[in-house]
């Protein structure tokens, strides 16, 4: 072997790491938020923690970014500690899958059907489909699956390049002589976890250690030790993501460290002390790609099989290891910048928050409303505090938005991105206009000043009809239902016949001297803030619209609905409802 082979391998994993990124990313793009949203509802007991743990895995090939992405959703408040653990467990024996594909790279055999079986033989025609998907298609998902081709091929060039490099070594004296170092349990487990640190990848260094074994010169009594240590190393990943987190992230990655430390110690105890009293012979025989994959996978699971029922005792290992000590959590917790390695879950996470945006700013509307019929100084202070919040939301959020449209989304995403950057800004202005409504309830106060018994039961009409606008536009906000989302136009219009009828009425009223102008001031304030309400609650219904309604321009939609029969009916009958006395 020369210098030219170990630049072949240093290529070789610059290929294989890239494919598996490629590959992960692409899976996770494709995945969106549903896998965050899945990790939310099933992740009542570690059985189930395990299962979707190790499916995930599968799904996205790489337990590092679910692992990551349970340090992001913990410091975000989404996930208690005790929620991840068995989801830890999961993504190791998950992770074991890669292993077995690469493991097909040692098939022999003059069969054409079993050397189809081989990556290296595939792999060029998912390149070929996967080139044609990602130039010839005009969907976006469709392009999404040629990457991952894509990346499968490189990552199995790269699986080629390193077999081949290493392949001389089988030659060279100078090669047994120091694998004869590893004979040492314990310098196994080192050289396999340093190695796997630093690439930050255990399915890479797998690959790297199957490849030395298709040379024939690495035992089981070797290699084994070393599959051990590369399930700690692949903890760094999680321990660098833990880094300026809260102590309960912190926890998930102390877990995950526990984890492979006990269960790579009681490996080798058990392991090594079975082999002094039954003298394992296959230790001394060569290990192939299929045996590295097979140590691998029944290390982890029998992990897992082992620590699963002391999850609570783990989970109290990690609570005692870092101590409490946290500050209380703000309401934009929830942007955690970690989970912008997992896009999909980072706008997941974005929807939720936004739906408490909207859930505040519908509730600091009803206290100000509240305001104008019996004035509390305590409501007030409520609202001012919720207006603050809402401001705090509208800049969190609107930042944090901006910033993951810079990473890959999906095109549903990017559609809920565009949507959510709509409606804090609505929210917020709905806020705005809250405060406004109580700046002129409290001027009403201040000043001892009262509307008419007329106004006032004009205006309880239109309050009404208001409350309910805003409600079905929260509502069908958070459910992201664009058919409950249609029924606030009509309502919207509605809302702007009652505020014409009641400006006239007003008017009428004081050409009568049944009304002040002093009066006529906080009023026409009201109508203009009640009016901007509805309006924001349009906006965000025909954003809602847009989102769902493939092509759809908001003035367009609004000029064609309104046209239609079916709108004027719906008019007709909110008219009806809110007839002003």
């Amino acid at each position: 072997m020369d210098i030219f082979s170990l630049f072949t391998l240093c290529g070789g994993l610059a290929f294989f790491l890239y494919g598996m990124n490629t590959m992960s990313k692409s899976l996770e793009k494709m995945a969106g938020g549903k896998l965050e949203r899945l990790l939310k509802r099933m992740t009542s007991n570690p059985l189930k923690g395990l299962l979707l743990g190790a499916v995930i895995t599968i799904a996205i090939q790489s337990s590092s970014a679910v692992t990551v992405m349970m340090v992001g959703l913990v410091n975000s408040g989404v996930m208690e500690l005790g929620q991840t653990i068995g989801v830890i467990m999961g993504s190791n024996v998950g992770t074991t899958l890669t292993a077995w594909i690469l493991s097909l790279t040692g098939i022999e055999s003059n069969s054409f059907f079993l050397n189809l079986l081989k990556p290296e033989n595939f792999s060029p025609l998912f390149a070929l489909v996967g080139i044609m998907l990602i130039m010839g298609s005009k969907k976006q998902r469709r392009r999404d699956v040629g990457r991952i081709l894509i990346g499968f091929a490189i990552l199995m060039y790269g699986m080629e390049l390193m077999k081949q490099s290493v392949s001389p070594l089988a030659e060279m004296p100078e090669f047994s002589e120091i694998l004869t170092a590893f004979t040492n349990p314990l310098l196994g487990v080192l050289v396999g976890a340093v190695f796997t640190g630093v690439i930050q990848s255990s399915a890479a260094s797998v690959g790297i250690l199957q490849a030395l074994a298709l040379t024939g010169s690495i035992t089981y009594g070797m290699a084994i030790p070393i599959i051990m240590g590369q399930n700690i190393g692949t903890c760094v990943t999680a321990l660098i993501s833990s880094i300026g987190v809260s102590q309960g992230a912190k926890r998930v990655s102390v877990i995950h460290i526990c984890f492979n430390v006990i269960g790579t110690a009681v490996g080798l105890v058990l392991f090594y002390g079975g082999s002094l009293i039954f003298h394992f012979a296959f230790l001394q025989g060569a290990i192939d790609a299929v045996g590295i994959a097979l140590c691998h996978t029944v290390f982890n699971i029998g992990t897992t099989i082992l620590l699963l029922p002391f999850s609570r005792q783990l989970e109290q290992l990690a609570r005692s290891t870092v101590k409490e000590k946290e500050a209380p959590k703000q309401a934009t917790a929830f942007l955690d910048p970690l989970l912008m390695r997992t896009p999909g879950a980072a706008v997941s996470e974005c929807v939720s928050l936004t739906n408490r945006m909207g859930a505040l700013a519908q509730k600091n509307l009803l206290r100000s409303l509240a305001q104008l019929t019996e004035y509390d100084t305590e409501r007030e202070d409520k609202i001012l505090r919720g207006e603050d919040k809402l401001d705090l939301f509208e800049d969190r959020l609107g930042g944090y938005l901006v910033q993951i449209s810079q990473h890959g989304l999906s095109m549903d995403d990017i559609h809920t991105v565009s949507r959510l950057l709509h409606a804090i800004s609505d929210f917020e202005r709905i806020g705005d206009h809250a405060k406004n409504i109580q700046d002129s309830a409290r001027e009403l106060q201040e000043k001892e000043l009262q509307f008419s018994d007329a106004a006032k039961a004009e205006l309880a009409v239109l309050m009404e009809a208001l409350v309910d606008t805003l409600e079905v536009t929260v509502d069908s906000f958070q459910s992201d239902d664009a058919l409950m989302a249609k029924a606030v136009e009509p309502l919207e219009e509605t809302i702007d016949q009652l505020i014409m009828e009641i400006r006239a009425r007003h008017i009428h009223r004081l050409q009568n001297g049944e009304c002040t102008i002093q009066l006529g001031f906080i009023l026409n304030d009201l109508l203009t803030n009640l009016e901007r309400v509805s309006d924001h609650c349009s906006n965000i219904a025909v954003s809602l619209i847009e989102e769902h309604t493939a092509g759809a321009e908001r003035h367009a939609y609004l000029h064609d609905m309104k046209a239609a029969s079916q709108f004027a009916a719906d008019f007709e009958k909110e008219l009806r409802k809110y007839k002003l006395p």
